[in-house]
């Protein structure tokens, strides 16, 4: 098994893996027992999140020792068994985080359910850290949950790996094309604007910038001081709209058709000066997007529903807008053409999101299940919310949490079920950073086809060689 792990990241995380390898990847070894200890009338189940009451993921950490366990707890006493439900909280960084889980599943340890980032699933899935819930269940009592018909199966992909459930999708968002009505009035644009085409993008940027020149038509982020935010909310969705998975079959998309037409759409924006090249290369770049937007200085805008809750919202909102509700308009990520997205689909999304696994080692997966299905519950998830508005995995939750914001409303029912995943493999934060790279190159006016080519070559680096590639 090959491993390329993150630039900056030979920590605590890149020795599990270096173990794992050298030791022949020991959760790989074991036996799964879905049977082991199921009749058993006394148990004990720990809990890992990076969450910590009083610091990270606070609301998250109260949520589980204060709801979960308890009624947990009570409900196997209703059955007349005893439980013992413990929390491993952490509050640290993403990284060691996972570090500290990593190493305890590849030493045989660690709590029996635990919460990761969706993009871990295939590389813990690769090193053997987590196995299939099938194979740790039964393949039976996890078809048999009913939780499943209620998480769309594109929002499933996020805690799966090669056709494989291993584990429950936790908490998801949904990219969209955000849009300023006052200013789209201004230029004669319609503010109900739903392009099917990424020409109609084009077009509705030239009239801006002809009709409203002291405005940026088009925020597509782009470049390395974007970080992330350059890959998940413009890359991807737009490498989605041309047909083409960054991830497929086991091989990297390198210098193709489909990288090639989303840098010559970064090309065509930031040649003509329908975006601002100066505010991408900004450290605070993002940040500064957002308040332009909010000022009426950017018209269009590609971002995830986190900014509509939580940028422009109206009272806590870092770039709040106080008529959000009637000035901010949204539309669907549109294919190049219709019907040239992935699965023949005429709009795209992208979607972030973590997961919820059993780890192998426990010794209780049959109540580590069911303690799984307990947290993913639709009284448990609301519980979670605290009676806020916000999207979630569950279709039936959203239905009733979102049923007074329109735009979250939007995104649940139209977006969520055509939507995209990052893949989760140790590769993709060197991938994404070269991608980042390559539209930093169309941005400073090298040509989308030498970007692509030298995106090709580091991309060979990242991932062993031209035979991990392909060409679409």
């Amino acid at each position: 098994m090959r491993r390329t792990l993150p630039r900056g990241a030979y920590g605590l995380a890149g020795l599990a893996l270096v173990a794992a390898l050298t030791g022949g990847c020991l959760g790989q070894e074991q036996d799964s027992e879905p049977g082991k200890n199921e009749d058993a009338k006394e148990f004990t189940l720990t809990i890992a999140s990076n969450a910590i009451k009083g610091g990270k993921n606070a609301e998250g950490a109260t949520w589980i020792e204060d709801w979960v366990i308890p009624r947990f707890v009570e409900a196997q006493k209703r059955k007349g068994v005893k439980a013992t439900v413990k929390f491993q909280p952490s509050g640290v960084d993403d990284e060691s985080y996972k570090s500290k889980i990593s190493l305890d599943m590849q030493s045989g340890k660690g709590a029996d359910v635990i919460d990761i980032d969706g993009i871990w699933v295939g590389e813990f899935a690769e090193s053997g850290y987590i196995k299939p819930l099938d194979d740790l269940v039964g393949k039976d009592p996890v078809a048999a949950w009913d939780g499943w018909k209620q998480i769309p199966e594109a929002v499933q992909q996020n805690g799966t790996y090669q056709g494989k459930r291993f584990g429950v999708p936790a908490g998801t968002d949904g990219r969209v094309i955000f849009f300023n009505r006052t200013v789209f009035k201004k230029a004669g644009l319609p503010e109900d604007w739903q392009p099917t085409s990424w020409d109609q993008v084009l077009d509705a940027g030239r009239t801006l910038k002809r009709k409203l020149p002291g405005v940026i038509p088009i925020q597509l982020n782009a470049g390395t001081a974007m970080g992330e935010a350059t890959t998940m909310q413009g890359f991807l969705p737009l490498l989605a709209g041309a047909g083409g998975e960054i991830n497929s079959g086991g091989k990297w998309l390198g210098d193709s058709s489909q990288i090639h037409e989303v840098l010559r759409l970064y090309h065509k924006i930031y040649s003509a000066k329908l975006g601002d090249p100066v505010l991408q290369k900004e450290v605070k770049g993002r940040d500064r997007s957002f308040q332009l937007f909010a000022e009426g200085k950017v018209a269009i805008l590609l971002e995830g529903d986190y900014f509509w809750r939580s940028v422009v919202e109206p009272n806590q909102g870092i770039a709040p807008m106080k008529n959000r509700d009637s000035e901010v308009g949204y539309a669907m990520i549109p294919a190049m053409r219709p019907g040239t997205g992935i699965h023949g689909q005429d709009f795209v999304s992208m979607s972030g999101g973590g997961a919820r696994v059993i780890n192998p080692n426990t010794d209780f997966p049959q109540q580590a299940w069911e303690l799984l299905r307990f947290m993913n519950s639709a009284d448990a998830i609301k519980a979670q919310l605290g009676g806020g508005a916000r999207i979630t995995t569950r279709q039936d939750v959203n239905a009733e949490v979102l049923r007074n914001d329109p735009m979250l409303t939007f995104v649940s029912e139209r977006v969520l079920p055509l939507t995209a995943f990052r893949p989760g493999l140790a590769e993709y934060p060197e991938v994404s950073l070269a991608l980042q790279e390559a539209t930093l190159a169309v941005v400073e006016e090298t040509s989308p086809e030498d970007a692509a080519a030298d995106y090709q070559a580091k991309l060979e680096t990242i991932v062993g060689g031209k035979d991990n590639t392909t060409s679409g």
